[in-house]
């Protein structure tokens, strides 16, 4: 199994390749990945100890160089390469058209010239859009309301109409939201984490009411594997199972886990177009593909705050990063 693996320099692309190389019927990662301000090679570090991965430094969106690495053999594409912050499209929603919808196209062209047999299409559970009750099923309608969410949902179908158009083997999983170690410092988990870390407050928007579902970023990545290797072509697959939390309940942890007081909490009017609530039946990944989460939140929260304490190296330069946000940060 030769695996292409799109944004695999980033944060979840990055842990997911990690576990690729341990199995052994991987016989080859090629790495795609263009190195914007959250992606970084510092997050596969042993991995390049590996002989099986190799990394191509370039854009989804450059059609010739796609090309080239579709042609070396890939029967695999497992497609993380995204603009994904809800923040930064709410202030400039261009780049998140160009690199969800047109480079995901660029990708299915290429994916279906070379006849790939599966092409898995990572997305998120904010193209449903907001539940004030119940879950989202895979054939619930498709109703995000920022454009990131929107740019998602765009690129999730013309991921799909290459199946029906061309046969290419696609499955698209929808996400909840991600953590781990080594995630960008600019959502809410590792965001929060450093400036508790150093003392300064925290910013919740409204009250901190919006829920979201947490899920650890190897059960995330177990949940995209099964779908890569045992998924039906032209099928949908939503990846839960964490723990529901609202955000001043996940910020009561961190506060706990950083050992730092209340005071540091402060909040602000909320963002515009904040969804309140995200939720996903995702019983058809655990009945057909056997997957089950198996992280404990608040040990993983524990082990995550932990990382960046240990190494302010891989985040601290990052706070100095060229695209300062200049809403608050938060999700």
């Amino acid at each position: 199994m030769n695996v292409l693996v799109t944004g695999g320099a980033g944060f979840i692309g990055s842990h997911f390749v990690k576990s690729l190389l341990l199995d052994d019927d991987i016989a080859k990662v090629t790495v795609l990945d263009a190195l914007t301000y959250a992606g970084h090679v510092e997050n596969l570090g042993k991995a390049f100890l590996d002989p099986r991965l190799s990394f191509v430094h370039g854009s989804i969106l450059d059609g010739v160089l796609v090309e080239q690495v579709m042609a070396a053999g890939q029967t695999h594409v497992v497609h993380f390469a995204a603009e994904s912050h809800v923040d930064r499209s709410l202030q400039a929603g261009g780049p998140f058209v160009q690199t969800n919808v047109m480079g995901t196209q660029v990708l299915v062209d290429a994916a279906s010239r070379h006849q790939v047999e599966r092409f898995v299409h990572v997305s998120t559970d904010e193209v449903y859009g907001p539940l004030a009750e119940g879950m989202a099923t895979e054939d619930s309608p498709l109703l995000p309301t920022v454009p990131y969410a929107a740019s998602k949902a765009a690129s999730d179908l013309i991921a799909l109409s290459a199946y029906r158009t061309y046969g290419l083997g696609v499955c698209v999983t929808r996400s909840s939201n991600c953590y781990g170690p080594a995630q960008y410092p600019e959502k809410i988990i590792p965001l929060f984490a450093t400036r508790l870390l150093r003392g300064e407050p925290v910013t919740l928007h409204g009250r901190g009411e919006h829920v979201r579902n947490w899920l650890h970023v190897a059960d995330n990545c177990q949940g995209i594997g099964a779908v890569m290797r045992g998924g039906v072509p032209g099928e949908v697959y939503n990846i839960a199972g964490g723990t529901d939390l609202t955000n001043a309940q996940l910020t009561e942890m961190l506060l706990e886990v950083c050992g730092a007081g209340p005071e540091l909490v402060t909040y602000v009017p909320d963002r515009r177009a904040n969804d309140r609530r995200y939720a996903m039946d995702w019983s058809k990944i655990a009945n057909q593909l056997g997957y089950r989460p198996e992280r404990d939140l608040m040990t993983e929260l524990a082990a995550t705050v932990d990382w960046y304490r240990r190494n302010p190296e891989r985040w601290a330069p990052l706070l100095q990063a060229p695209y300062p946000l200049a809403v608050p940060a938060g999700v």
